[in-house]
């Protein structure tokens, strides 16, 4: 049959049937492909009447004229609502701070730009619809520190790499907090931490923060208990579960072993809330208070993380594609039943959420309050696993028959398969927004900026079916305009700040969507340069994006300048001998154009007693100081001058990612002398791009 017909419904359905990859080469989708991601987005395509069927559908969903749950429009733009309403229908806008407005739509069917930023309901020839209504910019930096001409400066951490005493393993808020002390005294504005997105309590083998059970929800591990309960209670559960020595030995371990440190964690913690429960707490109210405003939303989590736990109790399988029908959706009757049974079950899961919430909100109150302009930048992974909490609880706007990657390119041959789930452009459309909005608010709650992992799944992403290899996917388009205006007004109402992680292929037009709406790019000093020789210089960054040494899924600088990278995928297999010595070779001339745009500066290399890969870290820290960023941030791991690297791309256990610690107590970790001396650096560069500029 002819392929014209499957490529129209994947048109229809939102998605690329030609692309062009990183290298600058068309490509096309074979149709057995287009046949399998249509299918994982609900429209089955394996014959000609499927294939018309599933485009009658789409056809006609679109011509209904009925009009969406939400609409979104920039503040002081009219609305085009023509293709629902005639010319001079009159309508009510019931604003967000209780006063009515009374227009009509102009001569073109326009609802005029008179509404002011905020969700506004409408009501117009009997229907109803929310009207966000966006600024024309998000909250920035320069409104967070109060300047016209921001040079912040702030610094990054892996969380779980953070040490105190009495931790139990690895990080959590209390260490955070001691940090965010630290660093503001120091005149830093920003701390930016890995991800903190609830992950599975029952599976405790699956620790990456970059595939979330839920990213309405927060890891509960991270919280420090004595911070709100007392240390007494804390102290108290820890004798009561009898697991006072293996907490001291895992707090003693270079490394999180994160199987033994969670399911400890978690046995203190169910002591905890049975004394929790036991008396009658000062804090009883605050916890009924907190599980009331949290909804239904925490309710669903809940439920899922008991209805795992069951499961893991008797070796059946943790993903809810594979239970019961009865226990697929949140809202069937047995569920109702199981939630009764377990309430008390259930009810810990909300203790250790809400926890989690009060500790978080008091590192960020501890941040503002140590002098910090933005406080603690969240993290917010590009997907959620499939079998997860927020997919299960929110099926109709995820895509839990399809996971999110990247196509094969220089890199990676064979492309990437991430292992999480997007939602569904049609399904986020139908609700609302509805998963989006509340995600966002979810992430904003305690932070004063957000980082979005993979911006360009704003505007796409690529999209593979449950077990094909990462090539045989497609690009599927989002209603970027819409997610941006909703991005920006949810950081316009919580005042806080928006990175976008822009690296590798983005779309063309979005880097300029984003600048335009005051949201920061990234740039990397090790990704800024040109044939490995020519590093871009100091004036040439941009005032758009934020800088940066490096990530965590990149080389620190020093393991970059000795080539810790290479070292550890030649171990490892992940490149042949021919490859690693060209990419020695390759290195060895980047080294040399490092060098070279560093030493512009006549105040660099001046050190003769220390090595050069320390002289090179410092020397590039002042130079990031001295660009026109907005923001520089300095991971952790560079202002001490560590070579390994959190994270190693393409690999699972033969690298130990997400795992490796820092050396010394968060509360004295800037005292280094590296690390003191590094700051001193960045805040003196950014105090003198701040006079150059203003």
């Amino acid at each position: 049959m002819s392929d014209a017909p499957l490529e129209i419904l994947a048109s229809q359905a939102g998605l690329a049937v030609d692309w062009v990859d990183a290298n600058g080469r068309p490509q096309r989708v074979e149709p057995r492909v287009l046949r399998a991601v249509l299918a994982g987005l609900g429209h089955p395509a394996d014959n000609e009447q499927q294939i018309a069927d599933s485009l009658r559908q789409l056809q006609q969903a679109r011509q209904a004229h009925q009009l969406p749950p939400l609409l979104t429009v920039e503040v002081g733009q009219g609305l085009d609502l023509g293709r629902y309403f005639a010319a001079d229908t009159p309508c009510d806008i019931h604003l967000e701070d209780g006063s009515v407005l009374t227009l009509r739509l102009d001569a073109n069917a326009r609802l005029p730009g008179l509404l002011p930023v905020g969700y506004q309901n409408v009501a117009i020839a009997g229907q109803h619809f929310t009207l966000a209504v966006a600024p024309e910019r998000c909250y920035s930096v320069a409104d967070a520190v109060d300047q016209a001409t921001p040079r912040a400066w702030g610094l990054s951490v892996q969380l779980y790499a953070l040490r105190r005493t009495g931790d139990g393993g690895f990080g959590d808020t209390q260490a955070l907090e001691d940090l965010a002390r630290m660093a503001g005294e120091r005149g830093a504005d920003a701390l930016a931490i890995s991800p903190m997105h609830a992950m599975f309590s029952s599976d405790t083998e699956r620790y990456s923060p970059y595939s979330p059970s839920s990213r309405l929800f927060l890891n509960s591990l991270y919280a420090a208990p004595g911070s709100i309960l007392g240390e007494q209670a804390w102290r108290s559960a820890i004798d009561a579960s009898g697991l006072g020595p293996q907490l001291q030995q895992l707090e003693q371990q270079p490394m999180v072993d994160w199987p033994q440190a969670a399911q400890a964690r978690q046995k203190v913690l169910r002591a905890l809330y049975h004394d929790f429960c036991r008396g009658e707490h000062p804090l009883h109210q605050d916890f009924a208070s907190f599980r009331h405003a949290s909804g239904e939303a925490l309710e669903n989590h809940c439920r899922f993380e008991a209805l795992q736990a069951r499961c893991a109790a008797r070796g059946e399988s943790l993903d809810w594609r594979q239970w019961p029908e009865a226990w697929r959706t949140p809202r069937s009757p047995a569920l109702t039943q199981f939630a009764a049974e377990q309430a008390g079950e259930i009810g810990f899961y909300a203790f250790c959420q809400w926890l989690i919430a009060r500790c978080l909100e008091r590192v960020q109150s501890a941040a503002r309050d140590s002098g910090m302009g933005i406080g603690l930048i969240a993290d917010l992974a590009v997907g959620a696993d499939g079998g997860g909490s927020q997919a299960w609880s929110r099926q109709d706007e995820l895509l839990a028959a399809l996971t999110v990657g990247a196509p094969p390119d220089i890199l990676n041959r064979q492309g990437q398969g991430w292992g999480i789930s997007a939602f569904s452009p049609e399904g986020l459309v139908r609700n609302g927004f509805r998963a989006f909005i509340e995600m966002l608010r979810a992430n904003f709650a305690h932070a004063g900026g957000l980082r979005i992992d993979h911006v360009m799944g704003l505007q796409r992403l690529w999209v593979i079916p449950l077990g094909a290899p990462p090539g045989d996917g497609a690009y599927l388009y989002y209603p970027v305009d819409d997610l941006l205006r909703l991005l920006a007004l949810e950081s316009h109402r919580h005042q806080a700040i928006v990175l976008g992680e822009d690296l590798g292929t983005v779309p063309d037009g979005l880097r300029e969507k984003l600048a335009a709406r005051a949201m920061l790019g990234m740039r990397v000093l090790l990704f800024e340069q040109e044939h490995g020789t020519h590093f871009r210089p100091i004036l040439d960054w941009p005032d758009n994006a934020l800088a940066t040494t490096s990530t965590h899924d990149l080389p620190t600088l020093a393991g970059w300048w000795q080539g810790r990278d290479i070292d550890w995928s030649a171990r490892l297999g992940l490149v042949d001998g021919s490859g690693e010595t060209h990419w020695r070779e390759h290195r060895q001339r980047e080294r040399e154009g490092l060098r070279h745009a560093l030493a512009r500066d006549p105040q660099n290399f001046r050190r003769a007693d220390s090595r050069e890969a320390d002289q090179v870290v410092d020397a590039s820290v002042r130079f990031l100081g001295h660009t026109r960023a907005p923001l520089v941030l300095l991971p952790l791991e560079d202002a001490l001058g560590i070579d390994e690297q959190a994270n190693l791309p393409g690999t699972l256990d033969t690298h130990p990612n997400w795992r490796r610690r820092l050396a010394g107590a968060s509360a004295s970790l800037l005292d280094d002398p590296d690390a003191a001396r590094r700051l001193e650096l960045l805040a003196c560069a950014r105090q003198q791009a701040h006079e150059r500029d203003r």
